[in-house]
């Protein structure tokens, strides 16, 4: 006998059985997994001990008073954050899969809580000391205008998986860098808040946890009112709207009650990432194969039990991993990113190929322009060059005259002009290459990604050569450009070649390769975060110093290998310009020329890798340079590559320059982080970017 032929009553208490199993055996796990994270610490406690020590019972009072001095002290505080935040965030991950009707929606892919942490960060860095409602106030204000813009840009997530996945993940990408330029410029107010930046559940007590739960209680209990209203927008706009619920109204509380969740979740633990993601998942697999539990007013509750069971599980195998005297200082989001990525993965792999309507945006091909046009730009942007290069090597924290810089070239400057210039034209140097190189990556990237949103930090590559960077430089300090430049293109093209792979696996599409790239870079910035706290947690300032992208104190040595790798990309890149063309086209138009699409992928991208890896042994990690410059170049001269290349690597080098001009400059003798100002300027421009391209 089917399910079909089934009396009524029967089906539904068959279904009834299955929601009540499936809620029993997660809360049961749970309390295991509670268990076993009370036991885990610097003091070895058994299961036993920790009863006795809440129970009256015969154990000695100095035991007992022990006991209970570490139970009340630190571990109960972290199982608590860690169930209160999982339980927040794992709602609110849910909650806007269900408004952006996209199972990539999450408060790290729309920008909550990069717009939260960066708003916390902010208060710190002034010096001002908020209560923790008033903090939380920030934080909400802060993840809602951040998520605002992400969905206003993505069209709520209609404008499909990757383009809400790139927008919500440049968007962080822009304010990650302001909070980097915070953490630099007032390290001693903002001290610790590197680490917590990625989410930990170590608390100092239980004070957060009892503030924080009402407010979580109001959330959820918001949520739950808005259930029904969620079941039916499933049902898609026009049907809600027949059906008499408030489209517009629906989405706005909704969003504000996630925001809300996932705001207090950073207040409470930081930025814990993923968990928004994964415990939504999870929910809606078990959802797909138990009767009923689909229903918000059950998923949702059973979203928030999943993300509990993720963070308590985060945390009990990070200690299981490290030793008891790392563990406190080891984010438990350094985990929970790692299970987040291999999620976005396993989800990128799934989704269909998009075919011929996988073409670039509109707007994305420029205009087209006459070659006296283009001529005139290229004499322009090559005059502007120059001058920038000239005007880098006379501002600093010492003004140099245009005639110091003349002798000095002849070798006739005195001693204290010599010593500024020898010391400062490796840094032009490095800033023009540096950024010439990532102008050049991007471009390739993005024509190959067919998304003028996509550059290489976003697919991997920059997050993966900083693995190898940040590695050697916190291990071997003083170390030479060619070292950081061999693991930095080893890390690189690892993290190139896996993205490939995972992307290639299940049918190569462009969309694919981008999910997969977003992936595959939290990843490895949480393995990035994971380095540094672990080898060198004292030294955080070297280690954002070259994240955030600096040419401070660079010599020849590493400006070499990068200006080699432009030697022979360049032309290379010219030389295929009309293949990157068809490239850029769509799936079937290169099949159809007899251009080998997978194999020409391959080889722009592991071209794309080797630059991104030099320009970071010149100029670190800079954002935004690949993005920007690409763009700008198409919109003065059109899409083809072969005008278009040249004027971007031009433009790449003119940014990066004035940047690294103006950090220097701006607050001398302090100094601003070059690409921290390249974000600072790249970041509106994005925001233009993605507004004009909104409705494409």
């Amino acid at each position: 006998m089917t399910t079909a032929t089934l009396p009524a009553a029967e089906v539904k208490s068959s279904a009834t059985y299955g929601v009540v199993a499936v809620f029993a055996g997660a809360v049961a796990l749970l309390l295991v997994l509670s268990a076993v994270h009370l036991t885990q610490g610097t003091a070895a406690l058994s299961v036993a001990e920790l009863v006795r020590a809440i129970l009256p019972g015969s154990a000695a009072d100095d035991a007992r008073s022990q006991a209970v001095a570490v139970l009340v002290a630190s571990r109960l505080p972290r199982l608590f954050a860690a169930l209160l935040v999982g339980l927040a965030v794992g709602i609110s991950g849910a909650v806007l899969q269900s408004v952006a009707r996209n199972p990539l929606a999450s408060p790290d892919t729309l920008a909550v809580n990069a717009g939260a942490y960066v708003s916390v960060v902010a208060v710190a860095a002034f010096g001002i000391s908020l209560p923790f409602l008033a903090g939380g106030a920030v934080a909400f204000v802060g993840g809602l205008l951040a998520s605002g813009l992400v969905l206003l840009v993505s069209r709520g997530g209609a404008a499909g998986p990757t383009r809400l996945v790139l927008a919500g993940s440049a968007v962080a990408l822009a304010l990650n860098a302001l909070t980097t330029l915070l953490l630099m410029l007032f390290q001693q107010n903002t001290i610790g808040l590197f680490a917590w930046g990625s989410g930990t559940t170590v608390q100092s007590g239980t004070q957060n946890v009892t503030l924080a739960a009402p407010v979580v209680a109001v959330g959820v209990l918001a949520t739950m009112l808005l259930a029904h209203r969620l079941d039916v927008l499933g049902l898609g706009d026009d049907s809600a709207r027949v059906l008499g619920v408030d489209v517009r109204r629906t989405r706005v509380l909704s969003i504000g009650c996630a925001v809300l969740l996932a705001a207090t979740g950073v207040i409470v633990a930081g930025p814990i990432g993923f968990v928004g993601l994964c415990a939504p998942v999870i929910a809606r697999l078990a959802a797909r194969r138990v009767p009923g539990l689909g229903a918000h007013v059950l998923l949702l509750p059973f979203a928030g039990l999943a993300g509990a069971l993720v963070v308590v599980a985060a945390d009990v195998l990070l200690r299981l991993a490290i030793p008891s005297s790392l563990a406190i200082s080891v984010p438990t989001g350094v985990v929970t990113t790692l299970a987040g990525a291999l999620v976005l993965v396993w989800l990128a792999r799934r989704l269909r190929d998009g075919g011929p309507a996988a073409a670039p945006a509109r707007g994305a091909n420029g205009s087209v322009r006459t070659r006296a046009w283009v001529i005139a730009v290229g004499i322009v942007l090559g005059v502007a060059v120059v001058a920038a290069f000239v005007t880098a090597l006379l501002l600093g924290d010492r003004l140099i005259l245009l005639g110091d810089v003349m002798n000095w070239f002849n070798g006739t400057a005195g001693r204290q002009v010599s010593f500024v210039l020898d010391q400062r034209w490796p840094r032009v140097l490095a800033a023009l290459l540096g950024g010439a190189a990532l102008a050049l990556a991007g471009a390739i990237v993005q024509a190959v990604a067919r998304n003028p949103l996509a550059e290489p930090s976003l697919l991997g590559v920059t997050p993966g050569a900083s693995v190898g960077a940040v590695l050697v430089v916190l291990l071997f300090p003083g170390v030479g450009g060619w070292p950081i430049m061999g693991a930095a293109t080893l890390f690189a093209l690892a993290t190139f070649a896996l993205v490939y792979h995972l992307a290639a696996s299940r049918g190569l599409s462009s969309d694919r390769i981008v999910l997969v790239g977003v992936g595959v870079s939290a990843a490895a910035t949480a393995v990035t975060t994971l380095v540094v706290v672990v080898v060198s947690p004292w030294n955080v300032g070297v280690a954002l110093t070259w994240l955030a992208g600096s040419t401070y104190g660079r010599t020849l040595s590493q400006v070499v290998p990068v200006l080699l790798m432009l030697i022979v990309a360049l032309p290379l890149t010219l030389a295929a310009s009309r293949t990157l063309d068809l490239v850029a086209l769509d799936e079937d138009v290169p099949r159809l020329l007899g251009v080998p699409l997978n194999r020409a992928r391959l080889v722009f991208l592991a071209l794309a890798a080797v630059l991104t890896a030099a320009a970071a042994t010149a100029v670190g990690a800079l954002a935004f340079v690949g993005l920007v410059a690409p763009h700008a170049a198409r919109a003065l001269v059109g899409a083809s590559h072969a005008r278009m290349v040249p004027v971007s690597v031009g433009l790449g080098a003119l940014l990066v320059c004035v940047a690294d001009t103006l950090g220097r400059t701006v607050i001398a003798p302090n100094q601003l982080a070059a690409g921290l100002v390249t974000a600072l300027i790249g970041a509106p421009y994005f925001v233009w970017l993605l507004w004009r391209s909104r409705a494409a």
